[in-house]
């Protein structure tokens, strides 16, 4: 499980996850998408892998939000594939 510690630099839309094993990545803020009328975020973790991190998202406050899991495989299943749809979208 990740925890956004909240660190958001506004230019440079940049936060920082807390794994449960101690682990602190700095990831970009690619953008947040609405899936069946909730918000999701994808993040890139600044790590030069080429990995995509997806989160559920919700504002809790003016400039403040949190990230929460998607425990439901079925629903993560389904939250990859809109993301994979509005990716395949932007580079027609």
């Amino acid at each position: 499980m990740a925890e956004n510690k909240n660190q958001v630099q506004n230019e440079e839309d940049i936060i920082t996850l807390e794994f449960d094993d101690g682990e602190d990545i700095e990831c970009e803020i690619m953008g947040i998408f609405d899936y069946d009328g909730n918000d999701y975020i994808a993040l890139i973790p600044l790590d030069d892998s080429d990995d995509v991190y997806i989160y559920g998202y919700r504002e809790v406050g003016e400039d403040e939000f949190e990230i929460v899991d998607i425990l439901d495989d079925e629903l993560f299943k389904n939250v990859v594939g809109e993301f994979e749809a509005i990716m395949a979208e932007s580079e027609e």
